[in-house]
């Protein structure tokens, strides 16, 4: 190992909470990757954390731990404190593209149409312990892309029309009690929504929408009532692209855009822009930790100013950030900087406030020169 290598692997035990016993938001997550984690032969898209438990969903079939190779249809689960890969697995026949944990279920929503051998078209109920299958089970008319959980309520969002039967416009909501679709919250939207935040007794959507339920101002970004689905009108921030990935914390909301190069954007609560970071590439992924704000993506430059030219190429200079980023509470570069690869580079990134862990997922293969084949764990 080189010098620089050893120096920088000495900065991130230090500043790495979980392993250095400090506090989980006393530093900004470490630049070292967990070695011992699995690697995965498909895309990581969707990430959930349970306690030291973290659940995967994608496109992936096989996982590969300590030189061994297991059978993982499109779900998998693994010890985040020590990289073991879980017993946990449920098979899905189709890419899973969404999960969320709730007080006692994981929920996985995508393109499949039976988990486990049983019949679930794009939604399943999972036990968190076993692979079992529970009773929830809804039809749905289109593609599901996002989960969240709040309120009471299981919260889904896609591109589809339609849930049981009955209307339901990109957006709708089950009961956490019975599971049964809920008939009050209704709001619609008139184009895909990509992502959801329950925070707060509110939920925040966005995608590529022009508004949900007409209500101008909704462009991409909105927040709803968590349980009458009313259009919050004084949260009206109309982001300039199309948002792929939501955070929320007390100090208010985060997206993640595509478009001509990708930004991250930091909202108040009223839908003021606070900062913006742009990028070279679409930013896909967004979480929150200890004040900071991490990015994942498809870009390989962070730009010194708001400025982007043609195919998103920064004007005004830039840093190099290939893959992913964080960006401080005052919208400045943070020093953060492990550095992926590929075309696609992160989908998915999922923070636990409890333990200090950043998990990244998608398509890359390499976490600064190392093999960490569609998984990191920070």
């Amino acid at each position: 190992m080189s010098v620089l290598l050893r120096a920088v692997a000495l900065v991130a035990i230090l500043v790495f909470g979980l392993f250095a016993g400090l506090p989980a938001q006393a530093t900004e997550t470490g630049s070292r990757v967990l070695d011992s984690a699995p690697t995965f032969n498909g895309g990581v898209y969707a990430i959930a954390q349970r306690g030291p438990v973290v659940y995967l969903g994608g496109a992936f079939t096989t996982a590969t731990y300590r030189g061994r190779t297991y059978p993982r249809l499109r779900l998998a689960a693994l010890d985040a404190r020590t990289g073991a890969l879980l017993s946990w697995a449920p098979e899905a026949d189709g890419t899973v593209r969404a999960l969320v944990s709730t007080d006692d279920s994981i929920f996985v929503a995508g393109d499949f149409h039976a988990v486990g051998g049983h019949d679930r078209d794009s939604l399943a109920q999972l036990s968190p312990g076993s692979s079992a299958v529970l009773p929830f089970k809804h039809t749905l008319a289109g593609t599901a892309y996002t989960l969240a959980s709040g309120n009471g309520r299981l919260y889904l969002g896609g591109s589809f029309t339609d849930v049981d039967g009955h209307p339901r416009t990109r957006l709708a909501a089950f009961s956490l009690r019975t599971g049964e679709l809920d008939d009050r919250w209704r709001p619609r939207a008139d184009d895909a929504v990509h992502t959801l935040v329950a925070y707060g007794g509110q939920v925040f959507a966005g995608g590529g929408f022009h508004t949900i339920d007409e209500v101008r101002g909704t462009l991409r970004l909105a927040v709803m009532h968590g349980k009458t689905g009313e259009v919050n009108e004084d949260f009206l921030p109309k982001a300039p692209a199309e948002v792929r990935s939501i955070a929320v914390d007390k100090a208010g909301v985060y997206a993640a855009t595509a478009g001509v190069g990708g930004r991250a954007i930091a909202y108040s609560f009223k839908g003021k822009m606070r900062w913006q970071r742009v990028f070279d590439g679409d930013a896909a992924a967004i979480a929150t930790l200890g004040g900071l704000t991490y990015v994942g993506g498809h870009f390989d430059s962070a730009c010194l100013t708001a400025k982007n030219g043609a195919h998103g190429a920064c004007v005004d200079g830039s840093q190099p950030r290939y893959k992913l980023a964080a960006v401080t509470a005052s919208g400045e570069l943070a020093p953060w900087a492990p550095q992926g690869n590929g075309i696609i580079g992160v989908r998915a990134l999922s923070v636990n406030e409890d333990t200090g862990i950043l998990v990244a997922g998608g398509d890359f293969t390499t976490i600064n020169g190392l093999d960490r084949r569609r998984l990191a764990i920070f």
